[in-house]
């Protein structure tokens, strides 16, 4: 069974990189509507070219999708060479597409006439409506306002194709009902389970697209109304899987290095990889392969064990030496990163580029086999799970105490952060809300680092997520929703081009190139080139450029597509 679903979905990776031609060209044989659109399975077996788009998990060869450094344009990592914002709008392409909108409703209209039960068409109807939501969630964050399309196109559509962009709120509020629908008819069980669509993987990208939207509508349009209104639904997404007690919270490091996550209580979907079949390189990147290592502001991120910002913990012993640094933290910070040694450049051959590296997805059993190493490594990917829905809640519910909604209180705390902070092998101190103000053993603390302008609360739910969420490839959504990008910026956050601080004189080996910031000792500095330091200078890179062919495409029909601000 285990091989048959990843041929079926590797073999739908296939039709769907031809998508375009697959929708748009005649039938050379006898696959038309009237042959193909006979049958559930039918049905089910189109769903699945959906998967790859949206469940890319760990990837495939040598990509490994937005874990880890896929997502590196943020403050987690000290990269040699970042990456920048986008700089110039680019003639084609740049993800301004439609065609898995178009896909999607093609779906929902051939799914009302498949010889099946009322009940198969709700719950394919929500499938194609969960997906029509994805994929236009996806086309928010990148663009905001886009045109929405709930009905097949054709060529003769022109007034459609070439209409207007709809306004973000239209097109979240459309987003919203599918999600809804979706929730309401989605079977709770279909086809394997953690490999396949249910109600649960739809609650939980519930949670997290309306996150998104709820905290960008409070800081980017301080549209409140709107802000409640999806913040709620996040809210009550994560509530139902909370309630429901199907899912609960075991080893930390295993979620995302095993080999088999079948039956993993906190995996809600996964990508399963198969040797020989599908495989990936991120367990190698993790284990051979030089990479980007964590900023000194990602390690500073970790809690004293005693629950307190290592600026107020007495149990904190200080960043000179790796055994310092790991010493009485978060044991997450163990858990995400090597707690024994520094790998270095001339030192180590899968150096780190900041000193700290990272094992979070490296399965030490594999490391030296064929298997652990190159692009053949077999370990399953979390695509959605547990601990991310419980800081989904957590979040959302402070979120809308900001806002004229309940206030964040103990017993929200209690269901969501403090359920992992008792992760077995975590055992951390209960966060706590004491009035308006975050608290360990009933005596309120407040992060000297805090930035001032975010509430003491909010500081502490964020420093939660991006530690219990590091390197899963949500950080810069995180700072982009927030409006906090300028933690990107090198010279107004110097700490993300920061690593562990050394002195050279006790690495007699290390290469001439490592920099460090008082000459002879000090911390190390990764990107050292003028041109690679990356400054946050114009708000416009919140939203991605449409691509110049488009808007002259639209005016050669005689419409109109507006650029984003600023490009």
């Amino acid at each position: 069974m285990k091989t048959k679903i990843i041929a079926i979905l590797f073999f739908s990776l296939a039709l769907s990189a031809c998508e375009k031609d697959f929708l748009d060209t005649p039938p050379i044989d006898k696959l038309t509507d009237e042959t193909y659109w006979t049958s559930e399975e039918n049905v089910r077996t189109f769903s699945y070219g959906f998967y790859p788009a949206y469940f890319t998990g760990y990837g495939s060869g040598y990509a490994w999708g937005n874990y880890f450094s896929g997502q590196a344009l943020n403050d987690n990592f000290a990269p040699s060479n970042p990456a920048q914002f986008t700089q110039n709008v680019p003639t084609s392409g740049g993800g301004w597409s439609f065609a898995w909108v178009r896909k999607a409703n093609i779906f929902l209209d051939r799914v009302q006439d498949v010889p099946m039960s009322d009940e198969a068409k709700a719950h394919w109807t929500g499938i194609g409506r969960f997906f029509r939501g994805m994929e236009y969630s996806d086309l928010v964050s990148t663009f905001g306002d886009v045109p929405w399309y709930d009905t097949e196109l054709t060529e003769a559509d022109m007034e459609q194709l070439y209409k207007p962009r709809d306004p973000r709120t239209l097109v979240m509020d459309n987003v919203l009902a599918d999600f809804k629908y979706a929730a309401e008819n989605v079977r709770e069980q279909d086809g394997a389970k953690g490999l396949t669509v249910n109600r649960d993987v739809v609650l939980a990208f519930m949670s997290r697209v309306f996150l998104f939207e709820g905290t960008w509508q409070k800081y980017h349009e301080g549209n409140m109304a709107k802000a409640a209104e999806y913040l709620e639904a996040s809210k009550w997404a994560a509530e139902q899987l909370i309630s429901s007690g199907k899912y609960s919270l075991g080893d930390y490091r295993e979620v995302f290095s095993s080999l088999n996550l079948a039956g993993n209580p906190e995996v809600i979907l996964y990508r399963e990889y198969e040797p020989g079949i599908l495989t990936h390189a991120l367990n190698s990147y993790n284990n051979k392969e030089p990479q980007s290592g964590p900023s000194k502001d990602a390690i500073e991120a970790y809690l004293a064990s005693d629950g307190l910002p290592i600026a107020v913990s007495p149990l904190y012993q200080g960043d000179h030496g790796i055994e310092n640094v790991m010493a009485n933290r978060d044991p997450r910070i163990t858990e995400t990163f090597v707690s024994d040694e520094l790998r270095l450049n001339g030192i180590a051959s899968n150096y780190s580029s900041s000193g700290y590296a990272t094992h979070k997805f490296l399965n030490e059993a594999i490391a030296n086999t064929p298997e652990g190493s190159s692009n053949l490594n077999p370990t399953d990917a979390p695509v959605i799970r547990y601990g991310e829905v419980l800081m989904n809640y957590a979040e959302a519910a402070a979120e809308l105490g900001t806002i004229g909604g309940p206030a964040l209180t103990n017993a929200d705390l209690d269901k969501s952060i403090n359920v992992l902070r008792t992760r077995p092998g975590i055992n951390m101190p209960a966060l706590q809300v004491v009035g308006d103000q975050p608290a360990v053993g009933g005596v309120v603390y407040d992060d000297p680092a805090r930035d001032q302008a975010i509430l003491p609360v909010i500081w502490e739910i964020r420093r939660e997520r991006r530690v219990e969420l590091m390197m899963e490839g949500l950080r810069l959504d995180d700072l982009r929703r927030w409006k906090e990008l300028d933690n990107t910026d090198v010279e107004e956050n110097p700490d993300i081009n920061r690593g562990a601080w050394i002195k050279k004189a006790d690495y007699p080996g290390l290469n001439a190139s490592v920099e460090l910031t008082d000459g002879t000792e000090g911390y190390i500095i990764p990107a050292t080139k003028a041109e690679s330091l990356r400054r946050f200078v114009d708000p416009k890179v919140y939203l991605e450029p449409l691509p110049l062919d488009q808007i002259q495409l639209y005016k050669d029909n005689g419409a109109e597509l507006v650029q984003n601000p600023g490009w």
